[in-house]
């Protein structure tokens, strides 16, 4: 089903059921699987790969070069996986040969308008995009996230799984994991509680996160003293396993 106003290249690949609205244009080397929705004035330049059921809103634009001055029109990709919505004037930009060439995004992601993904980022499955929510290049974000309208996350980055970003936070260090982080100048508010509710977890994961994060951010106890009382009353579920090793591979360091 492809409008007769829409420019699809030769090169292109197009699976079954897949819909391509008026005035689209679908470039070369871009692969499309079953079941996508591409809507009016939406521009798709390749490499770039759609997983199926994906749906691209009028005027969102995938697959472009990254907005980076040291690419210079080499081969990268963006991968783009199942059932993702991507809404009006979203962005999602290739890799960089420097960051490895690719650009990926996991399933069931809402990107609603305007969200801005650059250059080597890689994002998990089920987040949720606010408008404006941008990502500069190499951050990675985990699953079961949402960042708030127009925040801004700083190169390098990681968002942990099912954080919470409040509106307009700016990003500097890494995001914890299960936690609300807020604020211009972000902070740590604690675990996500509302939301790991939401996501079915049980009452002991949370009191124990909770406890977790009360060592982190009230104790009067540094980031090592915390991670060490943190071990030896806490450890041994997924969640704080996953919360302890976050913070010990950090990088840039975590937001407090």
């Amino acid at each position: 089903m492809i409008h007769p106003t829409a420019i699809v290249s030769s090169q292109a690949e197009i699976g079954s059921g897949v819909s391509i609205g008026p005035y689209a244009i679908i470039g070369a080397e871009v692969v499309i699987h079953a079941d996508v929705e591409i809507g009016a004035h939406a521009v798709v330049e390749g490499p770039c790969e759609i997983g199926r059921g994906t749906r691209l809103f009028p005027f969102s634009y995938i697959g472009q070069a990254p907005q980076d001055l040291k690419y210079r029109g080499e081969p990268t990709r963006l991968v783009v996986g199942e059932r993702n919505t991507i809404r009006e004037y979203a962005t999602l930009h290739r890799g960089t040969v420097g960051g490895g060439g690719v650009t990926l995004i996991g399933d069931d992601n809402l990107f609603m308008a305007q969200a801005h993904i650059a250059h080597d980022c890689r994002v998990g499955s089920g987040n949720i995009f606010a408008n404006s929510a941008s990502l500069a290049g190499h951050v990675e974000v985990a699953d079961f996230t949402t960042l708030g309208a127009f925040v801004g996350v700083h190169q390098f980055c990681r968002i942990g799984a099912y954080a919470f970003i409040g509106g307009f936070s700016k990003i500097v260090k890494d995001a914890l994991p299960y936690a609300r982080t807020d604020g211009i100048d972000a902070k740590c508010y604690g675990a996500n509680t509302v939301g790991l509710r939401r996501r079915g977890f049980d009452k002991e994961s949370i009191r124990r996160l909770q406890r977790a994060f009360h060592l982190l951010l009230v104790s009067k106890l540094n980031t090592t003293q915390a991670l060490a009382e943190i071990r030896t009353g806490l450890a041994g579920t997924p969640e704080i396993d996953y919360l302890i090793k976050f913070i010990e591979t950090s990088a840039r360091g975590v937001t407090k």
